[in-house]
């Protein structure tokens, strides 16, 4: 039994280490939690949004599914720091105080089972002392005994001697007596005590124990469904987490993402017209049969009615009106004579006239400072003049509508203290009515401010919807707009009958510099296609050049279309031609869409 309560204390020992073991386990498993749900709620605070102005809160679909999946996302960091929280309470928290109180209890178990032992032990040896005293009594009884015979057959010893160890046989009988008696109880009490000890106190002390361990038992079960509990509670609401993700990602439309970007940057501009075809080649192909230059003009220049409705119809400028047309210095060598073997002449053009055509309109230079400005980087406006069209309509009915709010606001404000006024009057004890006379004041100014502002905004959307109107019905008009009866077209754009004035020369100016300044207004200057770099020093004297100077880089905007000439802006934005042969241009690989 003695080693049975040894494996008793060695198995006891055992089950408080696997539940100090298992608590272990546990308070790993809230730290991977705590730090999952700290790991999350960093990440989502990483990739959320910014407090951005309302101008700049999303719109997309897209990116307003993703945001609402961080926000699920976070409320699902949420969950697990709750069943972090949960384990710690309801499962650590309890094993570590459970395991404490076993340990208590245990250790009381062992000392009483330990004290029993050493009680009986201590029986033991009473009981084994008065026994081995029993038989040394008994011993020495013996002795006196076969001493008195001796002396009581010897003739030679004397009654003295016989009668002294006759008292010595009977002194040592008594005591063998005595020990005999006391070994007796001693040893009835080591019975009954072993009895006890062994029937009794043992098996209770073993059932104590027993109880103790099916009670770790119990606790271990029960925190293993705790353990899973705290897991399974939140699931509810992690599969409401799951759900309005899969809600966000069935929210994004790509149809409608593709509508805000066109109401984005939908400017209100309408597409240019087509480009003329304008026949050159009648002069080339002129009679030689006539003999002379000065054959009658009526003739010469005959023209085909198709070739004439062709090119009024196409004669279409940028926004239905022809710019200030700005050419490059080209050198005009456009027109010499020929002579042909009967000695007559004729012209002939050297220079590209289709070509000529094209940067006549090209070169125009739009008056948009301050658009320009603003891609730059520039201040905005009041009036949003530095928008397009319609994107400047867009912004001031946003205002408007934020300064009516504000005007609700305050005539609600202005009505409230009304009649916070009129119950003061009737009512003194209230409070003085003069007190809310200067909060009423600054309400009815603050109200008329509002007023102007919308009636300026109104007007300013008022002169945009106009534009808007008037452009799109100048392009209806536009075909009637260009129609020319003569057969030939100058440099400048009109029709002309006069061989001789058919040379190429750099556009003179219009006489009225601001007639088309409001149809350039939200033009967008053309984008870079490449760079360059100024081999040569340019002086840019003469009109629509650039001056540069060796080293200086460019933005390329218009490549050489084979007259020497090639279309540069600075970084300030000022544009103009530089000669081809006095620059290193290096092209972007996707011009189109640079």
């Amino acid at each position: 039994l003695k080693d049975q309560f040894d494996n008793l204390d060695k198995h006891t020992q055992w089950g408080i280490d696997f539940l100090e073991k298992y608590a272990k386990f546990v308070k790993e498993r809230i730290e991977i939690e705590q730090n999952y749900a700290k790991q999350l709620r960093n990440l989502v605070k990483k990739y959320c949004p910014k407090r951005s102005p309302k101008d700049e809160e999303p719109r997309f679909t897209s990116c307003i599914a993703f945001f609402n999946i961080l926000n699920e996302l976070n409320d699902y960091a949420g969950q697990r720091e709750v069943v972090a929280e949960e384990m710690g309470h309801r499962v650590y928290g309890e094993l570590m105080r459970y395991s404490h109180d076993l340990k208590t209890e245990r250790k009381m178990h062992l000392q009483e089972g330990r004290k029993a032992q050493q009680y009986l032990d201590m029986c033991w040896k009473q009981m084994d002392n008065s026994k081995k005293k029993f038989e040394r009594e008994c011993r020495e009884a013996e002795k006196a005994q076969q001493s008195y015979e001796r002396l009581d057959n010897d003739t030679n010893a004397t009654k003295a001697d016989v009668e002294k160890a006759k008292q010595q046989l009977n002194l040592r009988t008594h005591m063998a007596d005595e020990n005999k008696n006391e070994y007796a109880a001693q040893l009835q009490n080591f019975n009954g005590e072993q009895h006890k000890h062994y029937y009794i106190v043992i098996p209770q002390i073993y059932k104590q124990l027993q109880e103790m361990d099916e009670r770790r038992t119990i606790k271990l079960s029960e925190c293993y469904k705790g353990f899973a509990d705290s897991e399974r509670k939140v699931i509810p609401i992690i599969s409401k987490c799951l759900e309005g993700m899969i809600l966000a990602a069935k929210s994004v439309d790509e149809h409608r993402d593709s509508q805000l970007v066109i109401d984005c940057f939908k400017s209100g501009f309408e597409p240019p017209g087509d480009f003329p075809f304008e026949d050159y080649s009648q002069n080339i192909y002129r009679t030689i049969s006539d003999g002379t230059i000065s054959t009658p003009k009526q003739e010469g220049m005959r023209i085909d009615s198709k070739t004439t409705v062709g090119k009024a119809k196409g004669k279409l400028w940028l926004f239905g009106k022809k710019p200030k047309p700005q050419s490059p210095p080209l050198t005009p060598t456009s027109l010499y004579t020929s002579s042909t073997p009967n000695g007559s002449q004729y012209p002939i053009f050297s220079i590209e006239p289709v070509h000529y055509c094209m940067s006549d309109i090209k070169t125009g230079k739009p008056r948009i400072p301050s658009f320009r400005s603003l891609k730059r980087g520039g201040p905005a406006l009041e009036d949003f003049s530095h928008l397009p069209p319609e994107q400047r309509r867009k912004k001031l009915q946003q205002r408007i509508d934020e300064l009516n709010r504000e005007l609700q606001k305050e005539t609600d404000q202005k009505d409230a203290l009304i009649k916070m006024k009129d119950v003061y009057e009737k009512n003194p004890q209230m409070g003085d009515p003069g007190s809310l006379q200067p909060k009423l004041t600054e309400t009815m100014s603050n109200m008329d401010r509002l007023r102007m502002e919308i009636h300026k905004n109104e007007a300013w959307l008022s002169e945009v919807e106009g534009k808007v109107a008037a452009r799109s019905d100048r392009r209806h008009s536009s075909d009637i707009n260009h129609l020319v009866t003569q057969g030939r077209e100058s440099p400048e754009g009109s029709y002309t009958d006069d061989a001789n004035q058919e040379v190429r020369g750099p556009p003179q100016q219009h006489a009225h510099p601001n007639e088309f300044d409001d149809e350039f207004e939200d033009d967008d200057p053309l984008p870079a296609i490449g760079h360059c770099k100024a081999i040569y020093p340019f002086d840019g004297h003469n009109e629509g050049t650039l001056a540069m100077k060796e080293g200086e880089v460019l933005y390329i905007i218009e490549e050489d279309k084979g007259d020497g000439w090639t279309r540069a802006r600075r970084h300030n934005g000022e544009e103009g031609y530089v000669p081809t042969s006095y620059i290193d241009v290096t092209l972007e690989k996707n011009s189109k869409g640079a």
